[in-house]
């Protein structure tokens, strides 16, 4: 029986690392309870509230519960990503727009003058995680493939359900990649591609954008791995 080889152009390597992600991830979410999915690992860890109880000042959605937001600033682990940007060239207040901070705030960031206070709330739920992902593919394909209309941010009715969100979440993801292995070379190296309104896309070629999409969903769905463990020991945990 002849082996199957592996692709080796350069979609084919975005969409295998995708693919093999997402059979991982759907693996480590299996039996998600609802319980598990809001447990606050600390008291304020970001989650997806009723609107009415939300505790960060730029919560977002579209109906009865939000995801959190905090005030707008630019996590230390964020800051390679920066001064990155600012090495390729993008300018001050490009890199201000992205992130909604000041051009003040950037430039003490680039001038390694700008460490943030230690903040508790930056810890977050699994809810969190899904939330995140879920409002930045929905709002991938939209700006992408769409109709390049609808604010990411209200395109998804979050949910306190942990199956109806996980139902929701990979008809989404599964969208996403459907309409990811129909582009064209042409369409992978066209600037501009992705129009989507929060971050660099439309400065970048599709196929940068499509590498950083495979990051986010990995490394988002790591930190849910983890979160899954966490939940599991404070079972076992003496004390």
């Amino acid at each position: 029986m002849e082996t199957e080889r592996a692709r080796t152009d350069r979609l084919g390597l975005l969409l295998d690392q995708f693919d093999k992600a997402r059979e991982m991830a759907q693996v480590r979410l299996t039996g998600l309870s609802d319980e598990e999915y809001r447990w606050e690992p600390v008291p304020g860890s970001w989650s997806i509230r009723r609107r009415g109880e939300a505790a960060t000042p730029r919560a977002f959605g579209p109906g009865e519960w939000v995801l959190d937001l905090g005030a707008p600033d630019i996590p230390a682990n964020e800051y390679a990503e920066v001064a990155r940007q600012a090495a390729g060239g993008m300018s001050v207040a490009k890199i201000a727009d992205d992130w909604s901070v000041s051009v003040e705030r950037v430039e003490q960031i680039l001038a390694h003058t700008g460490a943030p206070e230690p903040d508790a709330t930056l810890v977050t739920t699994i809810a969190w995680r899904l939330g995140h992902l879920h409002f930045q593919f929905a709002g991938g394909w939209e700006w992408a493939f769409g109709e390049r209309l609808q604010d990411p941010k209200l395109m998804v009715d979050f949910s306190p359900s942990a199956a109806l969100t996980l139902e929701r979440f990979w008809a989404v993801i599964d969208r996403w990649r459907d309409s990811v292995a129909a582009v064209t070379d042409e369409q992978l190296d066209t600037v501009g591609f992705s129009q989507y309104p929060y971050g660099s896309d439309p400065d970048d070629p599709f196929v940068a954008v499509l590498a950083g999409a495979n990051l986010e969903f990995i490394h988002h769905m790591a930190e849910i791995a983890l979160l899954r463990d966490l939940w599991r020991a404070r079972l076992t945990t003496p004390g």
